[in-house]
């Protein structure tokens, strides 16, 4: 008896003993450097975790048993490894990850406002990395995206070679462009700043096709770009990359981190790019790409509190100074009227911050600031304009059982002067300020694994415009791990100034005539989203995404070219606009090395008025992109051939006897690239863009009509304000820079290096 109640009594201990809970704790890096806001999760099970400023994770209270645990982070493979839980009452485990450029479990935070990982999320989101851009060298952000699917950069002027972003047809001012989460490209800046993001401090680019306003307010109508910038702890020492090309433009991306002290890092990045060459190589006596001479600087700072708490401050200065014209412009003939050229000088300064409240809850507050000055002359037109944003959120995220709660708190000022008739009242100076305070609550509720909702309700009061409110749902059935299908619905509302957004209404080559009082646009959009991932034995991935998508404006407005050739005519719509279609990304990787990257996008846009269905310029109906990458590891060398194929568009004409083509025709820009990463860390990168020596002006007699005459002096009309065909001017046209639908520069080779040391 004595034997087997000591045998009894043992069993308990070492029963009690081994289901004592347990704890999991490491590190997540890539190389040197700590990863930050990486998802560590014990699969099948609730427990899951993101790492912290430091790149450490830590379970608690895990019982005994055998799991997988998974690691997924932005720009970086998914990791899994097995692990068993028997006696050891804390274990470490550590994960270096490995750069990925298309995985689908990528942490977003677009979507929702808050990090959670990309098929956990109800709202689907598009991911880019640093690895998918270098596939394609550009000197700005503008210029990068020109490869992602449904996503298309437009020159809106033939001579100064300014423009926006489409996605999925719409305008770019239905898009709102921000910078780690703060609305700071807007307004005035959609024109202009694009550009002097250094690329190198770029950590990726999340993109949101589809309603966002009840979170982000005006400008989120169509959809979201999100740049979000490195996290100075996790940044190399320094980075560098540097690239010319045969036309001499020059790029260059410095980034400098310092270890100011155990709780504060900073990251430093300088851009520069300069382009001052005068090429003509369509003949017609003007510059063929803008000339430009920018600097950007960018200083981020992340500081370490207690407890982990958030706090990082940032700010950008940026100037540049460009202009296209006539071959013969200089700066003494800066908006005169004996040679013609456009001038844009654009001086930019920003601030953005974010800071987690020292409470028990987490509060987190951001904020932004910018200015914007703007001194242009388009040919004898004076456009100078001043711009001041300031915004202010407080966001309060809480979990109380399957609901996962973020309210909020907002407010945005925006002070707008420039010397157009905008901003004048009775001849009087009169800048427009405006007040846009709102508040919002998100509901995304689990109902179990499988099934989860959002919910989401915006209110917003503009100060000119009044109350705007814009709901928000979303569905998500997780069917198993490989296949997630979403349902998102809500409204938007974009409020308007189009001195700041289209830049015909400033060339002077058109007189600006507004039909009535514009009021808002609002939109009311709907997507289906479905993700398959497959995982062939053999090693290969295959990873397709579909998203069928609608979206009906009412309130939009419409620039009207062809009624007066001497005017755009601005009015909201008489009807209502569509934009509807479908897309699809499908990812590819062969264990060869061997990687597929392919886009397509079918779509309808029209304006619907009086019954009566009409296609709005520069929309094309099918877009696809693709990169087709592959690693010869055995002599360090990767080869990626990158381009994008778009449909037909219809394009202004200045009247019946325009000689130029109404639709462009399809078209194609092809790069290819080989990339040297045998010394350590160093890459030497070298190949063509535009392999098909694609440019607008072919089958086009010209691409700017009367380049002889851009002060139309020689043009006549009649009583009713028509011009009229004369032998100096025989197809009856002014000087216009409107017809253009792509980058007027042919085939080039680029060279350059990169850089960095961990």
């Amino acid at each position: 008896m004595k034997y087997l109640f000591l045998t009894i009594t043992f069993s308990f201990l070492q029963l009690t003993y081994s289901q004592e809970n347990k704890s999991i704790t490491g590190s997540i890096t890539h190389k040197t450097a700590t990863i930050e806001k990486a998802s560590i999760e014990i699969l099948g099970t609730n427990y899951i975790k993101q790492t912290d400023n430091n790149g450490i994770y830590a379970f608690s209270d895990v019982p005994q048993g055998n799991y997988k645990i998974e690691v997924s982070a932005a720009g970086f493979k998914t990791q899994r490894k097995n692990i068993s839980i028997q006696v050891a009452k804390q274990i470490q485990l550590n994960f270096e990850l490995q750069t990925e450029d298309n995985e689908l479990n990528e942490v977003v935070v677009s979507g929702t406002l808050k990090a959670i990982k990309r098929l956990e999320s109800a709202v689907p989101v598009e991911v880019y990395t640093p690895v998918f851009f270098k596939k394609n060298p550009t000197a700005s952000i503008y210029e990068a995206l020109q490869n992602v699917n449904g996503v298309r950069p437009q020159l809106n002027c033939g001579v100064c070679n300014t423009g926006d972003i489409h996605i999925n047809g719409l305008e770019g001012p239905y898009t709102s462009v921000m910078i780690d989460g703060m609305p700071i490209v807007s307004s005035l800046s959609t024109v202009y700043g694009l550009s002097g993001i250094p690329n190198s401090l770029v950590e990726r680019i999340e993109i949101v096709k589809g309603p966002a306003s009840s979170l982000y307010g005006s400008e989120a109508v169509g959809g979201l770009i999100n740049i979000i910038t490195k996290n100075p702890t996790n940044a190399p020492l320094f980075s560098a990359d540097v690239f010319t090309t045969s036309w001499l433009e020059t790029n260059a991306d410095l980034g400098v981190k310092f270890n100011i002290s155990k709780k504060a890092t900073s990251l430093l990045g300088l851009n520069y790019y300069n382009y001052n060459q005068k090429i003509d190589n369509d003949n017609d006596g003007f510059t063929d790409v803008t000339a430009q001479n920018r600097i950007s600087v960018f200083n981020k700072w992340n500081f370490n509190r207690a407890q982990n708490r958030l706090f990082t401050l940032a700010v950008r200065g940026m100037y540049e100074d460009r202009w296209g014209g006539d071959v013969r412009w200089e700066k003494k003939y800066r908006g005169g009227d004996e040679i013609y050229g456009e001038s844009i000088y654009t001086k930019r300064g920003e601030l953005l911050g974010t800071y987690q409240l020292p409470t028990t809850e987490k509060l987190m507050l951001s904020f932004s600031g910018n200015v914007h000055f703007q001194d242009s002359r388009y040919g004898t037109t004076s456009y100078i304009a001043n711009q001041k944003i300031a915004f202010l959120q407080l966001t309060w995220d809480k979990k109380i059982g399957k609901n996962d709660l973020l309210t909020g708190i907002a407010s945005r000022y925006t002070y707008y002067d420039d010397n157009t008739q905008s901003t004048a009242l009775l001849n009087e100076n009169n800048p427009e300020k405006t007040w846009l305070p709102g508040i919002f609550v998100q509901d995304e509720i689990a109902f179990s694994e499988k099934h989860k909702i959002l919910l989401g309700l915006r209110y917003d009061y503009n100060s000119i415009h009044g109350n705007i409110v814009t709901p928000r749902f979303a569905y998500k059935l997780k069917i198993n791990a490989n296949n997630i299908l979403r349902f998102n619905a809500g409204t938007g509302f974009r409020v308007v100034n189009l001195f700041t957004e289209d830049h015909a209404a400033l060339t002077g080559s058109r007189q600006v005539e507004i039909a009535h009082n514009l009021n808002p646009e609002k939109s009311v959009n709907a997507n289906l989203n479905y993700i398959k991932k497959v995982y062939f034995d053999n090693g290969t991935f295959l990873g397709i995404e579909t998203t069928a998508f609608y979206t009906q404006f009412s309130n939009k407005i419409v620039s009207d070219y062809a009624t007066d050739p001497n005017k755009i005519i601005y009015d909201n719509i008489d009807g209502y606009a569509l934009s509807q279609g479908i897309s699809c990304n499908t990812d590819i990787n062969f264990t060869n090395g061997l990687k597929f990257i392919l886009g397509a996008t079918y779509m309808d846009v029209s304006n619907v008025e009086k019954g009566i269905k009409t296609r709005p310029y520069l929309t094309e109906n099918f877009t696809g992109t693709w990169t087709v990458s592959y690693k010869i590891n055995p002599i360090n060398l990767a080869i990626d051939y990158t381009g994008n194929v778009y449909s037909p568009m219809k394009l202004p004409l200045l009247s019946e006897t325009d000689p130029r083509n109404p639709n462009s025709p399809w078209y194609s820009l092809q790069n290819i690239q080989f990339t040297y990463a045998g010394w350590k860390n160093f890459e030497l990168y070298a190949g063509i863009k535009n392999l098909l020596n694609f440019t607008p002006k072919q089958n086009n007699p010209f691409l700017i009509s009367r380049t002889e005459d851009p002060f139309d002096k020689n043009v006549q009309y009649d009583s009713n304000g028509k011009v009229l065909v004369t032998p100096q001017n025989p197809y009856g046209l002014t000087f216009d820079t409107t017809y253009v639908y792509g980058p007027n520069q042919g085939i080039r080779g680029f060279f350059g290096l990169r850089y960095n040391l961990y």
